[in-house]
């Protein structure tokens, strides 16, 4: 399994003070978990980024509404604490999503990772 590249370009939005704690399994159509396809946000503090390996996948965000294409050659998608997005699949694709942590904020798991079956 590839190790995702870490986009300096979506690294440069992170706050400086956040540091990787999670990585998902690598999802493919037939496995991404449905709590991904539905409306769900990352706990206070969590930032996440979805990298895209192979195919193409739709990142939503809700409020304020926006949507973006995903691939491999792209930077990955975004994700900031608290804002509500989905994923829509857009043909055969794999993907992992890679969690961060901001300094201040203690563990925990992520509320759309524990319903989204994420695992360390």
């Amino acid at each position: 399994m590839t190790e995702p590249a870490i986009d300096p370009a979506a690294t440069a939005l992170l706050p400086s003070a956040c540091q990787p704690y999670r990585r998902t399994p690598v999802f493919t159509e037939a496995t991404v978990p449905p709590a991904l396809l539905r409306s769900h946000r990352t706990a206070p503090g969590t930032w996440a980024l979805i990298h895209v390996l192979e195919g193409r996948l739709l990142y939503r965000v809700l409020d304020p509404r926006s949507e973006r294409t995903l691939d491999p050659c792209g930077a990955p998608g975004l994700v900031e604490p608290g804002v509500q997005h989905e994923v829509a699949l857009l043909g055969p694709v794999r993907f992992q999503v890679e969690f961060y942590k901001t300094a201040t904020e203690s563990g925990g798991i992520p509320a759309g990772v524990a319903a989204a079956g994420a695992r360390d």
